[in-house]
């Protein structure tokens, strides 16, 4: 997996490439973990180019999502497949999470 982050006035972009599962999950939390203890607690997590996602990877969203709200910000996936969505919204974390269709109007959230 390949992650690129870009720092914005207001929040973070954080893109992904490939899978995000039991072995690449942890890169991706240290990111997340990085950019909050930074004092960046908004951020968007672009998921246009990952397959595939694990339990592993959807704990690491609600825990990002927990830290980010605790810095009074927020997680915001975009360009989320919709076969992603309907595995977001079987797990429940579509309820947690705000999904965008757009970067730009995601990045604008905030």
């Amino acid at each position: 997996m390949e992650i690129s982050t870009t720092a914005y006035k207001r929040c973070d972009l954080v893109s992904a490439i490939g899978r995000v599962d039991s072995n690449t999950a942890p890169t991706l939390e240290r990111t997340f973990n990085e950019i909050v203890e930074s004092g960046r607690t908004g951020i968007v997590f672009d998921m246009s180019q990952v397959d595939f996602i694990s339990s592993r990877g959807l704990w690491v969203l609600l825990e990002t999502q927990k830290a980010c709200k605790r810095g009074n910000g927020k997680l915001v996936l975009v360009n989320v497949s919709e076969d992603m969505q309907q595995s977001l919204d079987l797990a429940g974390v579509k309820h947690f999470i705000d999904i965008m269709d757009d970067i730009t109007a995601a990045v604008g959230s905030f």
